[in-house]
C-alpha cells in the first residue's frame, strides 16, 4: 500500500520525517473533513448522521454534492474495517432508492438549481480510513459501484494527509430519473477512466479539434494515475478533485481548459489565460487556459504541471 510520508526542514537545512499517528475518536476525523469538505475533497456539504431509515438500518457519516454534480456519500474509519465495502454498498443501495429524499435535502442546503442540476448516473462513495486491506482494493475493482478510497494520517503540528490510494469508476446508474436523462443532449457520461476517453467520450470533441484533443490528453494524463471522465458538456480530469475540466468550441476551433490554480499566482496573457473567478462557466477552475495550436499547448504545459502538482 502507498505510504503518506511527509518531512520538515530542520535548524540545520536537513529534512526530518514527521510521526504520524491515527485519531483518538472518529468524529475526530470526521468534523475535522466535513470543515474542510470542499476544499480538500471538491465536495458541497449536506449533512452529517443522516438516517437511512428501517431497511438499510444506519446513519450516513456524511452526505454531499461533489463539484461535477454527482451524490456523495462518505464514510470515515479511524482504523481499518473489513466491513467498509459492503457498507459502502448498502449506502449507495440507499441513495439509489431516496432519490426524491436526496434532491429535497439538496435543495433545502443548497438551493433549487443545484438540486435541479444532480447527475444521478454516478453516485460516489468515499471511504476514508487509515488503512485498507489487500482485499478491499481487488473488492474495489470488481463492484459496480463508483468507490473511492482514501487513507488518512495525522502528522505533527496537527497536519492532515490524505492519499487516494484506489479508486473505481463504476458503471452509470440504469435508473437515472428521467430528467436528468433528457439533460444529457450530448453524450451518455458511460465509464471514468484512468486510460483516454471511450468512444462514447470521443463524441464530445468536434472533427477539427480531434488532433489537438490528443496531444492535450496526452499531457493531461502524463502525471500518474487520474481519472478521465466524460460528463455532459466537457470531459473532467480528476485525482481527489477536479484538476482540469476541458471544454470544445468548434465554431472557434479552441479548446478551454479550466484548471484548478489561483490566477493571481499566474501572469495572465490575453487571448490565453483568463482570471474565470466570478464568471459562470462549464467545468470547474479558477484559471482558463485557451489553446488553438500544439504551440499553445506546450506553453501551457508549466501551469498544467503546476495543477498536478498541488494534488
Amino acid at each position: 500500500m502507498a505510504e503518506l510520508m511527509m518531512f520538515r526542514r530542520d535548524a540545520d537545512g536537513r529534512d526530518v520525517e514527521l510521526t504520524s499517528s491515527t485519531v483518538a475518536l472518529e468524529v475526530e476525523l470526521q468534523r475535522r473533513v466535513e470543515a474542510g469538505l470542499e476544499q480538500m475533497l471538491g465536495i458541497r456539504f449536506l449533512a452529517s448522521e443522516y438516517p437511512t431509515g428501517p431497511w438499510h438500518r444506519g446513519r450516513i457519516d456524511t452526505l454531499g454534492l461533489d463539484e461535477n454534480g454527482s451524490p456523495v456519500v462518505i464514510e470515515f474509519k479511524k482504523g481499518s474495517d473489513n466491513g467498509v465495502l459492503s457498507q459502502a454498498v448498502s449506502y449507495l443501495s440507499w441513495l439509489e432508492s431516496a432519490q426524491h429524499e436526496f434532491e429535497a435535502l439538496v435543495r433545502k442546503v443548497l438551493g433549487a438549481e443545484a438540486a435541479e442540476a444532480i447527475d444521478w448516473r454516478r453516485p460516489r462513495m468515499v471511504c476514508i480510513a487509515a488503512g485498507f486491506s489487500h482485499h478491499d482494493r481487488v473488492a474495489v475493482q470488481r463492484l459496480p459501484e463508483r468507490i473511492d478510497l482514501v487513507r488518512y494520517r495525522i502528522f505533527e503540528g496537527g497536519l492532515l494527509g490524505l492519499l487516494l490510494v484506489d479508486s473505481a469508476p463504476g458503471l452509470p446508474s440504469v435508473t437515472s430519473p428521467r430528467r436528468t436523462r433528457e439533460r444529457s443532449t450530448v453524450v451518455d457520461s458511460t465509464l471514468a477512466t484512468t486510460a483516454p476517453p471511450s468512444p462514447a467520450g470521443m463524441s464530445l470533441v468536434p472533427e477539427c479539434l480531434r488532433d489537438l484533443y490528443e496531444e492535450l490528453d496526452e499531457a493531461l494524463t502524463a502525471w500518474g494515475e487520474v481519472e478521465v471522465a466524460p460528463l455532459r458538456h466537457y470531459i473532467v480530469y480528476r485525482r481527489l478533485v477536479n484538476v482540469a475540466s476541458v471544454i470544445f468550441r468548434p465554431k472557434h476551433e479552441a479548446i478551454l481548459v479550466y484548471l484548478r490554480l489561483d490566477p493571481d499566482t499566474v501572469e495572465l496573457e490575453e487571448g490565453f489565460t483568463r482570471d474565470m473567478r466570478g464568471i459562470g462557466h462549464l467545468g470547474t477552475g479558477d484559471l482558463e487556459v485557451r489553446l488553438v495550436s500544439a504551440a499553445d499547448l506546450e506553453k501551457a504545459a508549466p501551469l498544467v504541471r503546476r495543477a498536478y502538482e498541488a494534488f
